[in-house]
């Protein structure tokens, strides 16, 4: 995984996405009044990818032929040793099933492994999508909340066994790390996740798609690494989508070491009519894991500068940030705000000009939140910093 020094400075560039399709830049929030918003919302980068990836997906461009592409023996090699050398999780090839995302894989997993009216547990406040597609199948949504104690969330252990005991809970949707609180589970965390889930014979579907963007102090650890009991009933959702920026290529890779359950899941992607991963995927996704290593590191130091920005500039003020252990989505309390959701979301667009992702959108837990996305140049987050505090101010919140 050999590349070329990145800079910090290379992240600085702010590059113009407007009118190229980006439902980021070129949708606009309902109600908004405030005529040049600055998106934080959904969650892709506004960096551009290693000059590897670029070259490879010119190259394949220049080539012109766009016929079926399958992965190849190089692209299992080089996904095999990223995992093994920034996670210690030796995967084998035959594991991987790939899919155009992870939320694919997720609903593909559900129709496998449950039958319609089942239940499914999920840990909430959570990425949207997990309740969406658990309804949308004709499931039964069981949520355990998360519980907020001294700025940090913990996982209520006895409610979540109590929540899978009373409802036959079948599969369990873990969040590693956790979108949107940020949370990257402990190695004791995950073995109770582990022993409760072997206990009651319930079905892990790990979306660990935000496991490259760990900040020091945290490990992430997939909950399949931790005992062949675990990689036998785990299914790992991955993918390069959030890591290097590629999320319009729609690639995953998902991990099954299981064989039962591989082909179960294999069997209801078929069913979905979906075969191949797209040329321009592929290429990229193994480019990036080849030759990533070195731009993701100067990625993480550089949002790790972004998240101190963002602390220093809420200190004092009535909104404040729960610390994130993980992913570039960073969790707002704005609780002492005392505004509705529905204040809240018109406060940030229509006043401070910012269009942030509603807390309660993530389900029980996230009334009074915000999410923000802090993946961008210094300059446009330093932007945002300066009009959220002048209308904190205006407001008297400071």
């Amino acid at each position: 995984m050999k590349s070329n020094k990145i800079d910090l400075t290379f992240f600085d560039t702010v590059h113009d996405r407007k009118n190229t399709g980006s439902i980021k830049y070129d949708t606009l929030p309902s109600g908004r009044r405030y005529n040049d918003i600055i998106p934080m919302w959904i969650a892709d980068m506004d960096f551009k990818v290693p000059i590897e990836v670029e070259n490879a997906l010119l190259s394949v461009s220049e080539h012109g032929i766009f016929g079926y592409t399958n992965t190849d023996d190089e692209y299992d090699a080089v996904l095999g040793d990223w995992y093994l050398q920034r996670m210690n999780w030796q995967t084998q090839p035959e594991w991987n099933i790939k899919t155009p995302g992870v939320v694919f894989a997720i609903a593909a997993a559900i129709n496998a492994f449950s039958n319609i009216g089942d239940s499914i547990l999920i840990c909430q406040p959570v990425y949207y999508p997990f309740a969406n597609v658990v309804t949308a199948n004709k499931r039964n949504l069981v949520a355990s909340q998360l519980q907020l104690s001294g700025g940090k969330y913990e996982i209520d252990f006895d409610d979540l066994e109590k929540k899978i005991t009373d409802n036959s809970v079948k599969v369990f949707l873990l969040c590693s790390p956790h979108n949107p609180v940020g949370r990257v589970w402990t190695k004791e965390e995950l073995l109770e996740i582990g022993r409760i889930c072997l206990k009651h014979n319930v079905l892990i579907v790990s979306d660990e798609i935000h496991s490259d963007f760990i900040y020091k102090g945290s490990v992430h650890i997939p909950i399949a690494s931790l005992s062949d009991e675990l990689a036998e009933q785990t299914i790992t959702c991955t993918a390069p989508s959030k890591t290097f920026n590629l999320a319009g290529l729609q690639a995953a890779n998902i991990f099954a070491k299981n064989p039962v359950l591989r082909e179960k899941l294999q069997k209801a992607c078929t069913k979905t009519g979906y075969s191949n991963l797209n040329t321009m995927a592929i290429v990229a996704a193994k480019a990036a894991y080849k030759y990533g290593e070195p731009w993701l590191n100067t990625l993480l130091e550089y949002l790790q500068n972004n998240i101190s920005l963002l602390h220093n500039s809420l200190a004092g003020s009535k909104i404040s940030l729960i610390h994130p252990e993980g992913t570039y989505l960073m969790w707002l309390d704005c609780r002492a705000l005392n505004l509705t959701d529905r204040e809240l979301k018109n406060f940030f667009i229509n006043e401070a000009g910012l269009w942030l992702h509603n807390g309660s959108t993530f389900g029980a837990g996230g009334s009074g939140f915000m999410r923000m996305n802090i993946a961008c140049p210094k300059s446009i987050l330093k932007e945002a910093l300066s009009r959220l505090d002048k209308a904190l101010k205006e407001r008297s919140y400071l």
